[in-house]
């Protein structure tokens, strides 16, 4: 089993949110860390220590997880995630302000632990030393440690029994270590540099490889008497509407399919079926909010969207603007990421003859990919 240690402050990172449930590419920091954990196939379970008072952060990031509150230092958080643990005879200590980790170092280290009592990745100095004085420290056999550590459980146990209350621990294996048990190194991995400073986070991005995706869509409603017009979340004074079970907003639809197309999630009929008695008159504003959350659930973000409208009436000169700050509030970005457009089809076809509006749509998204 695994313990996600994630009960710190995180003040260093700044931000409002303590640094593990700050967004990182896209997703909490901390979910990077359980979704490696939990895919490992030799990990059967994870607990997440998290702080007094997380329990809804932990929520939000992971969904309902098996958690346990954590104590003032990492020693007693590790201590108490030990305490709900169960009887593991393996268990691995992981920080969470370590986001990628390499499945690979992850059998490095439990193999270790088939001769030894523990097992740490390192990673070897390469930087020169200096010490106050500015004299140089011999870095030969000099390494930093990293996460996830690896022990037979009873060793650790034992370790945090014997460890001094008032004597503070920078990680388990130093109390193993001193316990008379035997800690292996094992090459750790670039992936798990730790994130600690606001700086760290823009190095950690950089080594999420992301895709660009892009997607169109293209929806047609039909004008009506006795019906009003929405276009693009804005309602439109005009002699007729767009029919349809919904408001027939056929610029949100056009645009919630592209969106939908890029992370191939089907159509808009797939999520709101247009049989289902619910949706009869709903606002189409909350049918693109729903592709948005969608592709922010992927941990995406969208980069830009273009949107052409077809008619030959309303003129949309006049009202592009409330449509560009409309659309672009629905999808929570900024409105320069929102193209919108009109043009007619010079009086050809349904639209020429003024008997509906077409709306055809692009969505470009970035999706984060496996770390480099």
């Amino acid at each position: 089993m695994a313990l996600l240690v994630a009960a710190g402050s995180g003040t260093r990172v700044g931000g409002r949110v303590p640094k593990q449930f700050a967004l990182l590419a896209g997703r909490p920091m901390i979910a990077h860390a359980y979704d490696a954990l939990v895919a490992h196939p030799a990990i059967d379970e994870v607990l997440v220590v998290i702080g007094a008072g997380q329990e809804d952060m932990a929520r939000d990031a992971l969904g309902t997880v098996r958690t346990v509150t954590g104590g003032a230092t990492r020693r007693e958080s590790v201590a108490r995630g030990l305490a709900a643990a169960g009887e593991a005879e393996r268990v691995l200590v992981h920080d969470a302000a370590r986001p990628f980790l390499p499945a690979e170092v992850i059998d490095r280290v439990l193999a270790a632990l088939d001769e030894a009592d523990a097992a740490i990745p390192v990673r070897a100095v390469a930087d020169t030393l200096v010490d106050d004085g500015g004299g140089v420290v011999p870095r030969a056999g000099l390494h930093r440690v990293q996460t996830p550590q690896g022990f037979r459980r009873r060793a650790l146990v034992e370790a945090h029994a014997a460890w001094p209350a008032d004597e503070e621990a920078t990680d388990d294996a130093q109390m193993v270590r001193r316990l008379g048990g035997t800690v292996v190194l094992v090459q750790g991995d670039t992936m798990l540099d730790k994130v600690t400073y606001p700086e760290d986070i823009a190095a950690a991005e950089a080594r999420v490889a992301w895709e660009t995706r892009s997607a169109s869509g293209f929806d047609v409603h039909r004008l009506e008497d006795g019906e009003e017009l929405w276009l693009g979340g804005v309602l439109i004074p005009h002699h007729q509407g767009l029919s349809g079970h919904s408001d027939a907003d056929v610029a949100l639809h056009a645009l919630t399919d592209a969106l939908l197309g890029t992370i191939a999630a089907g159509d808009i009929g797939t999520h709101f079926p247009p049989t289902d008695p619910q949706w009869r008159g709903a606002a189409s504003d909350q049918f693109l909010a729903h592709a948005a959350s969608l592709i922010r659930a992927r941990g995406g973000r969208i980069d830009f969207i273009d949107l052409t409208i077809i008619c030959e009436a309303p003129k949309i000169g006049p009202h592009r603007a409330a449509m560009v700050e409309r659309i672009a509030a629905i999808l929570e970005i900024v409105p320069d990421r929102v193209s919108l457009k009109a043009t007619t089809t010079e009086r050809l076809g349904f639209t020429g003859r003024g008997e509906g509006i077409a709306a055809q749509a692009m969505a470009t998204v970035s999706l984060p990919g496996q770390p480099r």
